[in-house]
């Protein structure tokens, strides 16, 4: 099985920044376990800070991997280019944040991204990946 994780703006920053809200682990520490724990699956990781990147990723593994795990970040609220290539898309996207998006500013609590996404994980820190992957391995049982 093959599935991507895409991580857009700022998350190439965690572990360094506000840590109260993003923990103080760095993704590529993260997915060194996530690996680990998941040697059945083919783990492709991308991150970017350019919107215009994420909607290419979508669309150069939409059709080709099982699954997509996507934080699409700050651009969460502002991308209707982001959603539109989920739908345009095969591959199932679970849409992941690591905070509580609904518990802060009201801004945040705007999704271009949740309607067109299978399923939300908010709030769960680093785990919302790993929750995704499950549900994901899950559909093609």
């Amino acid at each position: 099985m093959k599935i991507a994780i895409i991580n857009g703006p700022n998350l190439n920053l965690l572990g360094k920044r506000e840590t109260a809200i993003y923990g103080q682990h760095s993704f590529d520490d993260y997915l060194v376990g996530l690996k680990q724990r998941y040697p059945q699956v083919e783990l492709h990781y991308f991150q970017t800070n350019v919107e215009g990147e994420l909607v290419n990723e979508l669309h150069k593994v939409g059709f080709d991997y099982d699954g997509i795990v996507l934080n699409p970040a700050a651009y969460t609220h502002t991308s209707v280019a982001i959603g539109d290539a989920i739908k345009a898309i095969k591959a199932p996207v679970v849409e992941v944040h690591i905070s509580n998006v609904h518990a802060r500013e009201d801004f945040r609590k705007l999704s271009h991204v949740s309607a067109s996404a299978a399923g939300t994980i908010t709030g769960l820190g680093l785990k919302g990946y790993e929750l995704a992957i499950l549900w994901l391995l899950e559909q093609q049982a």
